[in-house]
């Protein structure tokens, strides 16, 4: 996903919520498309999940117009932004509807850099109200999270229209200006649903290859570990499974032996996109673990506190290099270095946990199946 430079949408602080006068018209030609008469403009679903795929797989971008996206290769990767987001957070796809249609109201899903007042980004949210800083607010997963926390706390928001839910959070001087997005904001999640869902929490990892003989957790109580390696000495390691030569590094820190062993813990548990990883051998799919929550958990069990997707992540602890890789240090690969889109944990002897992709399970995979394609490490440890 692209990161943009614009900021976020009003938090649900204490306090009056002072918000930006919605400033902008989405289009070329749609200069009322800011206005607050209210009226739902109709939306060719087709043409907009063609302009969806033609920006996030890389096709002509302006082989489909769609009306209020008048820019989408800026608008688009907002848009998979805020719904990534929103499925990180367990939000429901009626959450991320509301979400959208107050970007598109707010913003024109533009991560601006000015607004009313000190209103900054995709929700045009104030550092002035508790919000974030600017520079918080312009980073677009921590705009649409402050959102969603939002959202979250407006009792039975669930039950409410878009707009009803987008103003309980906004308090927007056009209460009735939400409505007229639902409908493209609703196209938009149908359309970006099935690609995120493809990649699988961001996308799948490379094909894992280690050995195994036992798809039990390993001890930790081994000595003299070494933490090199690339892994292939282990052969092919099926799904679930630990290498039978495997020992958790006990020269490791305590709190890396601690991740480890639980993230080891979760081996051949299914993955679930959007999976809080909180009770992955239990009965509800959204107990189990997605790449970036399975790094959350295991950390938590150790006593460190790791923000929940990739995006954010990717900026924990302090950068390493791929060649010098320690275990509990993170690995990520897919999207870019700024915004990666999958992660997983190396475990030492050249192995790696993740979770992998829809349809797959927490599995081990080896170092130097991910080493062409690592774009950051992080040591959080």
């Amino acid at each position: 996903m692209k990161k943009t430079t614009g900021a976020v949408v009003g938090l649900f602080a204490s306090g009056p919520l002072l918000l930006a006068v919605p400033i902008l018209a989405i289009g070329a030609g749609s200069a009322s498309a800011s206005c607050s008469t209210g009226g739902a403009q109709s939306v060719d679903t087709a043409a907009v999940a063609s302009q969806v795929k033609a920006i996030l797989d890389g096709g002509d971008k302006g082989a489909v117009s769609v009306a209020g996206l008048d820019d989408p290769a800026d608008q688009v990767p907002n848009a998979k932004t805020i719904q990534a987001t929103g499925v990180a957070m367990n939000i429901p796809a009626r959450g991320q509807v509301v979400a959208l249609a107050t970007a598109l109201q707010e913003s024109g899903l533009r991560n601006l850099t000015y607004g009313d007042r000190d209103s900054l980004g995709l929700f045009q949210q104030r550092p002035s109200q508790g919000w974030g800083t600017a520079n918080e607010i312009l980073d677009p997963v921590h705009s649409s999270t402050k959102f969603y926390e939002g959202l979250q706390k407006v009792s039975g928001w669930q039950s409410l229209s878009v707009t009803q839910a987008a103003q309980a959070v906004q308090r927007s001087g056009f209460p009735e200006a939400y409505a007229k997005w639902e409908p493209l904001a609703t196209a938009l999640q149908k359309a970006i649903a099935p690609l995120l869902s493809k990649s699988g929490g961001g996308s799948p990892s490379p094909s894992p290859s280690g050995s195994a003989a036992t798809d039990t957790a390993p001890s930790d109580t081994a000595g003299g570990c070494t933490a090199g390696g690339d892994g292939t000495d282990f052969g092919t390691i099926p799904p679930g499974a630990v290498p039978a030569e495997y020992k958790i590094p006990a020269d490791a820190p305590a709190k890396v032996q601690t991740a480890i062993r639980w993230a080891l813990g979760q081996l051949k548990t299914p993955y679930q996109w959007g999976g809080s990883c909180t009770d992955s051998h239990g009965p509800d799919p959204m107990g189990r673990c997605d790449c970036s929550s399975l790094m959350q958990q295991a950390y938590k069990a150790a006593g460190v506190t790791l923000t929940r997707t990739t995006y954010t992540q990717v900026k924990e602890g302090k950068a390493t290099s791929a060649d010098a890789l320690k275990p509990g240090d993170l690995v990520f690969t897919e999207g870019t270095a700024e915004v990666p889109e999958h992660v997983g944990m190396f475990i030492g002897q050249g192995l790696i946990v993740n979770a992998p992709h829809t349809g797959d399970v927490v599995r081990i995979a080896t170092l130097a199946s991910w080493k062409s394609q690592i774009l950051a490490a992080r040591r959080v440890v």
